[in-house]
Order: structure tokens, then sequence, then C-alpha cells
């Protein structure tokens, strides 16, 4: 869904079993990101976690874990920062076209694959 809650605020995500919550490692992404895992569980969405995304280094894993234990919040995956996000949109073209090798590529790959092998939430 688009980077907005007003999904959630419509009840739009009713048939929804997963939602990834995707947070920057600043207050006030984790900030939104704690209020829309609250409101997406008010929705009954069974299983609500948060992706770490645009990490630079292992201080930035450490604060959205901090801030997600100290908020009961599941953190199901990271992305770290990638430059040839930039580079790929510079040339008008998809990431993984441009390098599909790339960091942020290989973790997305990494969490689709966690949820396509999960049998149960």
């Amino acid at each position: 869904m688009e980077a907005s809650p007003e999904h959630l605020a419509r009840s739009t995500a009713e048939a929804v079993d997963l939602m990834l919550v995707v947070a920057e490692p600043y207050f006030r992404s984790l900030e939104t990101a704690r209020r829309s895992v609250v409101l997406a569980a008010d929705l009954g969405i069974p299983r609500v976690t948060v992706v770490a995304n645009k990490l630079r280094d292992a201080r930035d894993r450490e604060a959205v874990e901090a801030f997600c234990a100290r908020h009961g919040m599941e953190m199901f995956g990271v992305v770290p920062y990638d430059a040839t996000l930039g580079d790929a949109e510079r040339a008008g073209v998809a990431l993984v076209d441009h390098d599909g090798g790339a960091p942020s590529v290989r973790a997305i790959d990494h969490l689709v694959g966690r949820i396509l092998g999960a049998a149960a939430w």
C-alpha cells in the first residue's frame, strides 16, 4: 500500500493477514510506524511487523530494535541504505534491472522469502 495510514483509517485493510510497516531509523518515522502498528492491530490485522529501512550501520539497527522492543513491536527484517537506489532512479530504471545484486535488492529478496516461506501466521 502507499506510504500513508489513510487506508487503515478507512478500514480498507480488512482482508490483510500480514502488514509490514516500513520505518527509517529516525524518531518521527519510528513514531509513525508505532501509530500504524497500533491502528492496524486495532483493526484486527493478525500480524503487524516492522521492516527497518535505510539502515546505515549497527547503531541504526540498534535504535530501531530498541524502539520496537520498548513498544512491543516485532521487527521482521531490515533493508540497508543503498546508494544504488539513487543511481537507478537517475537512470530511470528499476533497481533490480539496474543492479540485481544491490544490497537492498538482496535484503528485499530475503524478506519476500520469509513471507512466502511462512506456513501460518
